[in-house]
């Protein structure tokens, strides 16, 4: 049994550190794009996402801002608003859980007071408790890389995999989405056995969806 344990611990820490690299080079890959792809990718993420019949459909979408060099979300967020979806934004808690509030528009975002060396944006509404997004038929989920599987490359800092349990736990069975550039849907992603699987992901030139 030791020694099944050993050999568990071995690929764990094998795959955690393939992680690691792979999450370098993509991270490395997002910097180099300039201003005007940045731009002209959102536009097209938006156009492709919003063609999903997940989000079509739903009445509640859990999204997020992006920051950085991450795949443009302002657009999806306006439109997906202006279309009648209550929208969920994450509110980062200083143990790096997630509370949410309803997206109010463009003007009621604010800058995070945990956002670390990252400036995150943040809907300013009442807090709705980090159970709130159980409530949504659909999650956009932020992400490095997908594989042919369905399993998602994150950050690496445990927020979104808080959230995943907490859908599980609660038995509800939202749709998940990540939202990527083209080139981040890959060959193979390392996983751990907290990793869940996405539905499928969109990407300015289309979606992906995965058998369950």
């Amino acid at each position: 049994m030791r020694h099944l344990t050993r050999i568990f611990d071995s690929a764990v820490t094998e795959n955690q550190h393939a992680k690691t690299a792979l999450r370098r080079d993509l991270l490395a890959a997002r910097r180099a794009l300039d201003p005007g792809e940045r731009r002209t990718a959102a536009a097209a993420l938006a156009a492709r996402a919003l063609g999903l019949p997940e989000l079509a459909g739903a009445r509640t979408v859990a999204a997020y801002v992006s920051v950085g060099s991450e795949p443009g979300t302002r657009e999806l967020l306006d439109a997906l608003r202006a279309a009648g979806k209550r929208v969920l934004l994450p509110v980062l808690l200083a143990d790096n859980d997630l509370d949410w509030a309803v997206y109010g528009g463009p003007g009621t975002l604010a800058e995070a007071a945990h956002a670390g060396r990252m400036t995150l944006l943040e809907p300013a509404g009442p807090r709705l408790g980090p159970q709130a997004v159980t409530t949504a038929d659909a999650v956009l989920l932020p992400g490095l890389a997908v594989d042919g599987r369905g399993m998602r490359l994150g950050r690496g800092g445990g927020s979104y995999d808080r959230v995943l349990e907490r859908l599980e736990r609660a038995g509800a069975r939202p749709a998940l989405v990540v939202l990527l550039y083209d080139d981040e849907v890959v060959a193979r992603v390392p996983e751990e056995p907290h990793d869940h699987p996405v539905q499928a992901v969109a990407t300015p030139s289309g979606v992906r969806r995965f058998s369950s």
